[in-house]
């Protein structure tokens, strides 16, 4: 799959799950149960220890299994090779800019202030991430796409059931959720997941 069909799939899905275990088997239960409610976008960040088994686990499934946390080219050239197909990261790495460009894989930088947009725009980058999304409101994103109109952003951190639709009605392409996702499989386990995971979709359908 080249890179503008895994952006075009990731604006059509609108929810990207990002993944974080204490351990790889935990992170893959947690994959498997947002994938079996319906989310088809995954990204497991770095910050699961042997994250690489959690790739290896998810290789056969119908989603888009990426990779975030990544900081810097060397865990993005692992990423890439581990079976990732699209990169995020916190905020903005050159290095792995160049990486993905020249493997083709989409790039998705942390970014906040416009100079950190506009940088991340002259390195070829898609989608950019806007994280923390929790500190600012929904109406954020039509303020950059007044001098950067070309900007198209993916709000993370603190996106719930609750504000996911404002955000999208705000302009953002997609969201990226987890922490209630996280809660929900730790309180009540697989099948708890696998309903909030359906509750996300059904938004997304209204």
């Amino acid at each position: 799959m080249d890179k503008h069909s895994i952006i075009k799939q990731i604006t059509e899905m609108k929810v990207v799950a990002v993944i974080r275990g204490q351990h790889a088997e935990e992170a893959a239960k947690l994959s498997k149960a947002a994938i079996e409610g319906g989310i088809r976008a995954i990204e497991l960040t770095y910050t699961t220890p042997q994250v690489e088994e959690v790739f290896k686990q998810l290789v056969n499934t119908d989603a888009l299994i990426g990779a975030g946390s990544v900081l810097d080219s060397e865990t993005a050239r692992h990423a890439i090779l581990s079976g990732a197909q699209f990169i995020v990261s916190p905020y903005f790495v050159e290095g792995v800019a160049k990486l993905c460009n020249r493997y083709g894989i989409p790039y998705m930088p942390g970014c906040m202030t416009i100079r950190e947009m506009a940088t991340a725009l002259e390195a070829g980058c898609d989608i950019l991430k806007l994280f923390p999304a929790n500190t600012i409101d929904p109406s954020f994103i039509k303020s950059v796409n007044g001098p950067l109109p070309n900007v198209r952003l993916m709000p993370t951190g603190g996106i719930n059931l609750d504000n996911m639709k404002d955000w999208l009605r705000a302009g953002a392409v997609a969201t990226g959720i987890g922490s209630d996702l996280n809660k929900a499989f730790k309180s009540g386990g697989y099948e708890a997941a696998v309903e909030l995971s359906k509750k996300y979709m059904q938004k997304i359908a209204e």
